[in-house]
C-alpha cells in the first residue's frame, strides 16, 4: 500500500512538472533586433517584415525539429547602450538564435552578450570589427565594408575620376569605416579626394558642410552613413544651388530616401549593395507574396527571411538547437536561402561576398548602367 501510494505521488509529481515545463518547451524562441523606432525605424520594419513571414512559413510547414518557433522582437534604436539592454533581455527570454542587430555600433557590443550566453547570430552589419574579434557565434550574411568600400571607391574613380570628389562620414562605426574604405578605393585608382569631412548624424542643418563642398567645387560625394542624413544633404545642397552626386553604402537602399530627399534628388544617389536578391529564382514565391501584400521586399526584408531559413536548416542539419551543435552546423554548412547560397569562413564572414552598384530612378533602385 505504501509502495503504491509512493508510486502514485511520484507519477503525479512528474505530471505536475511536465505541465509546468510544457509551455517552456513548446516553442523555440528566436530573436530579431534593430531600430524598430527612431530615425532608422524603416530599416527595422524591413527586418521585422522578413522575419515574420519566414517564421510563419516555417511554422506552417511543421516548424523546426517538430516544434513551432516564436519570434521575439527587440528595439535598439541603433543605440549601443540600448542594444546591450536588448541583448540581455533576449538572453533572459532563452532565445536559441538571433538575427541582428542592424547598426554596426549596436551589433558589436550586443554580440559580446550573445557570445557569452552561447547564442548563435546572423547579421547584416558590415563593419569589419563585427567578425574580427574572434567570436565564434557570429555569421555575417552580407559582405564587409572593406569589400563594398573598395567596390564603391573603385567605381567612383573609374566613372567620376575627372570630377572633384569629397569623402564624408557620419562618425558612426558603420559610416566612418565605410568612408575610410571608399577613400582607399578611390586613391588606389590614382584619384585624390579634394576634401575629407565628418558630420554628426541626427542634426537638421548641414549648411556648414554644404558651404565647404561648394567652396571646394565638389560635384561628387563618397558618403559613409545612413540614408536620413543623405536626404537632408541633398535637399539643402539643392537649396544652395549645388548639384551633387552621392555614392553611399547598403543603407541607401531604403525607399524612405526618395521621399525625404524631395523632387528628383534621389536620382543623384548611387550605392553599393549585395546583388538584388529579389531576382533570385529561389526568392520568386516569397517576393510575389510580399508584393501581393503591397510590401516591396527591398533593402533588408529578404535578408531577415534568409536568416530564419539559416536557423531552420542549421537546426535540421544538427538535429539540435543546442549552441555547440548549431554553431558547428553553421560554421561547416552550406545553406540555400532566398538571398542565395550562404557559407562562412573561419571568421564567420561570407565565403563568396559580392557587391554591385545601384542607382535610384524614381521610386525604385536598379543596377547602374
Amino acid at each position: 500500500m505504501k509502495v503504491a501510494l509512493k508510486k502514485s505521488i511520484v507519477i503525479a509529481g512528474l505530471g505536475l512538472l511536465g505541465a509546468l515545463a510544457g509551455p517552456a518547451w513548446a516553442d523555440y524562441s528566436v530573436g530579431i533586433a534593430g531600430p524598430m523606432t527612431g530615425e532608422y525605424a524603416s530599416a527595422g520594419a524591413q527586418i521585422r517584415a522578413g522575419a515574420e513571414m519566414a517564421v510563419a512559413d516555417i511554422n506552417a510547414k511543421g516548424g523546426v525539429l517538430g516544434q513551432k518557433i516564436k519570434l521575439e522582437v527587440g528595439d535598439d534604436a541603433c543605440d549601443p547602450k540600448q542594444a546591450v539592454s536588448v541583448a540581455n533581455a533576449m538572453v533572459n527570454k532563452h532565445i536559441v538564435f538571433m538575427h541582428g542587430h542592424w547598426c554596426s555600433s549596436s551589433t558589436i557590443p550586443a554580440s559580446d552578450i550573445y557570445n557569452d550566453a552561447q547564442i548563435p547570430m546572423a547579421t547584416v552589419s558590415t563593419n569589419p570589427k563585427v567578425t574580427e574579434r574572434g567570436l565564434k557565434n557570429i555569421f555575417r550574411i552580407m559582405g564587409r565594408d572593406d569589400q563594398q568600400g573598395g567596390v564603391g571607391g573603385g567605381f567612383l574613380a573609374e566613372h567620376f575620376g575627372s570630377k572633384k570628389i569629397a569623402v564624408v562620414d557620419d562618425k558612426s562605426a558603420y559610416g566612418k569605416g565605410l568612408a575610410d574604405e571608399m577613400a582607399k578605393g578611390i586613391q588606389g585608382k590614382g584619384v585624390k579626394p579634394v576634401l575629407r569631412e565628418s558630420i554628426t548624424a541626427g542634426e537638421k542643418d548641414y549648411s556648414g558642410l554644404i558651404t565647404k563642398l561648394k567652396a571646394a567645387g565638389v560635384e561628387v560625394v563618397a558618403y559613409g552613413g545612413y540614408h536620413t542624413e543623405v536626404a537632408l544633404i541633398l535637399r539643402q545642397a539643392q537649396q544652395a544651388g549645388l548639384k551633387l552626386t552621392i555614392l553611399g553604402g547598403d543603407t541607401m537602399s531604403n525607399s524612405e530616401l526618395v521621399t525625404a530627399a524631395g523632387g528628383d534628388n534621389a536620382n543623384n544617389v548611387l550605392f553599393t549593395f549585395a546583388p538584388d536578391s529579389r531576382l533570385e529564382p529561389a526568392a520568386a514565391d516569397v517576393v510575389k507574396r510580399f508584393r501581393d501584400k503591397k510590401v516591396e521586399p527591398d533593402g533588408y526584408v529578404l535578408y531577415a527571411y534568409a536568416a530564419m531559413q539559416l536557423f531552420q536548416q542549421a537546426a535540421e542539419k544538427a538535429k539540435s538547437v543546442k549552441y555547440a551543435d548549431l554553431d558547428k552546423a553553421l560554421a561547416n554548412g552550406s545553406f540555400n536561402t532566398v538571398v542565395g547560397t550562404l557559407s562562412f569562413d573561419a571568421k564567420g564572414d561570407l565565403k563568396v561576398p559580392a557587391f554591385r552598384v545601384y542607382q535610384w530612378k524614381g521610386n525604385k533602385y536598379e543596377y547602374f548602367k
